[in-house]
């Protein structure tokens, strides 16, 4: 997106103190071509003018035209053969039709060919400069949406869920493969874990990509609160219900609708949405017309939902709409290899927002993440991480800069040493109980022992 094109300035459409947009005039009237060049200069933009479609064609190609006002009448190459070979060059071109009072139908075909409006002939110097400054107001709006999109996909890309575990790449197979398709997903995980990042990454990986993403805590609402968020409701449905409201299945239209704690639904909630997943349809609260939806659902839990079918407090015909695919996400205790990638990861993003050039953490810093149980997953460590950062007053995290709690998981794992046990014998019952409290993952325990895989490996023979 041109920076010029974030704001509008004091005259017209064009910046002051920015590059000027720019104007491509197409006519074949050389006064008129002259005239139009110079209301459009005053009011600060750059100009190019051409007398034909072909050479409008050739300008046009060099690149940098905001906009292109084009009479439909001309010699050579017409206004609607130019219009169409610039809509195949770029869809997103606007471009105004300037047309005689006998031609309008013609106009109305150019419209419906992508041209932003007509003018007709003669027309009043305010009318046409308000039609370019809507014209152009369209365009950077739809060049922000594109920058914005293109900004939540990156974010959201497979590749911002970290993880190189055996676990973590089992699921970022498993999502590549559903993110085509439009089946319901069931996400679970504990708190904690990442369950909304991943159904974004699926959104965003997904054909409806171009439409929204929308997310609702189903644990957060009480049952009627949770009814006209998700359905809507009509003016005077209920105490308080002073205007009509769209629901966010409505707002989700064509897109992603994702229910984060689905497990915490009423069971007569469960009923109403069962409807929306089989029927594609709602009805708003207080309404009697049905309202066809085209949505994908996107469900998680930190609850066992087969279990709670098993106890009837969850609908087991919901439960299988809802998991046409399932996606669980291992708690960070279970892939404790990705830790020293996240911790990475969470020391660029934070040192960077709070403008703290932190290189690394020290080892007995590591060793302490490393070691800690993890109760709030992935968020508990970027909690950590972003404290850690705060508080460091060097380039490296200390041990002192971690929260309380990870500095007293330090030591909880020594080894008790008697006098008289050599060396060879203290040796073997480190790799014994690193190995244990990895549970037999080696590269996790040879990071922890500060030695190599290999010498590791050198080692096992002896240990066993």
């Amino acid at each position: 997106m041109k920076e010029e094109q974030s704001t509008l300035g004091l005259k017209g459409g064009a910046m002051q103190g920015k590059v000027p947009e720019t104007i491509l005039i197409v006519d074949d009237e050389a006064s008129l071509r002259e005239s139009l060049k110079a209301l459009l200069e005053a009011e600060g933009f750059t100009t190019l003018v051409a007398k034909d479609g072909l050479e409008g064609s050739a300008l046009f190609a060099r690149g940098g035209v905001d906009l292109v006002l084009s009479d439909l009448k001309m010699p050579g190459m017409g206004g609607m053969d130019f219009l169409k070979g610039l809509k195949e060059k770029d869809p997103e071109i606007p471009v105004i039709i300037m047309t005689g009072y006998g031609t309008i139908e013609s106009a109305i075909e150019a419209i419906k060919a992508g041209a932003y409006d007509y003018i007709t002939k003669p027309f009043k110097p305010d009318r046409l400069l308000l039609d370019v400054q809507n014209a152009l107001e369209r365009r950077r709006l739809s060049e922000e949406n594109r920058y914005l999109r293109k900004e939540l996909e990156e974010r959201y890309s497979f590749a911002n869920i970290i993880g190189k575990s055996p676990q973590m790449q089992e699921v970022f197979r498993l999502i590549e493969r559903v993110a085509e398709s439009s089946s319901s997903i069931l996400i679970q995980g504990k708190s904690g874990t990442g369950k909304e990042l991943v159904a974004r990454a699926i959104h965003y990986h997904s054909p409806r990509r171009g439409r929204p993403f929308v997310s609702i805590n189903c644990g957060g609402l009480v049952e009627s609160l949770l009814e006209s968020e998700l359905f809507g409701h009509l003016r005077g449905a209920f105490t308080g219900a002073f205007v009509s409201k769209r629901g966010l299945v409505q707002e989700a239209q064509g897109g992603t609708l994702f229910l984060d704690e689905v497990g915490d639904m009423s069971p007569s909630m469960q009923v109403k949405l069962l409807r929306a997943l089989q029927e594609g349809e709602i009805r708003s609260v207080g309404g009697t017309n049905i309202i066809k939806v085209d949505v994908r659902f996107i469900s998680a839990s930190n609850k066992n939902l087969t279990q709670g079918v098993k106890e009837g407090s969850f609908r087991e015909d919901l439960y299988y709409r809802l998991n046409v695919i399932n996606v669980t996400i291992p708690d960070l205790s279970e892939r404790k290899e990705d830790i020293p990638l996240l911790t990475s990861h969470f020391l660029k993003k934070y040192g960077s927002s709070l403008k703290k050039e932190i290189l690394r953490l020290s080892e007995e810093a590591m060793a302490a993440l490393l070691d800690y149980s993890w109760p709030g997953n992935v968020r508990e460590l970027e909690n950590c991480i972003e404290r850690a950062v705060v508080l460091a007053k060097g380039k490296e995290i200390l041990l002192s800069d971690l929260p309380p709690s990870l500095q007293g998981s330090q030591g909880q794992h020594l080894i008790g040493v008697k006098v008289g046990v050599t060396l060879e014998e203290l040796e073997r019952e480190a790799i014994h109980q690193t190995l244990h409290y990895t549970k037999g993952n080696k590269a996790l325990a040879a990071k922890l022992l500060g030695i190599s895989e290999r010498t590791l490996y050198r080692k096992l023979p002896q240990s066993e």
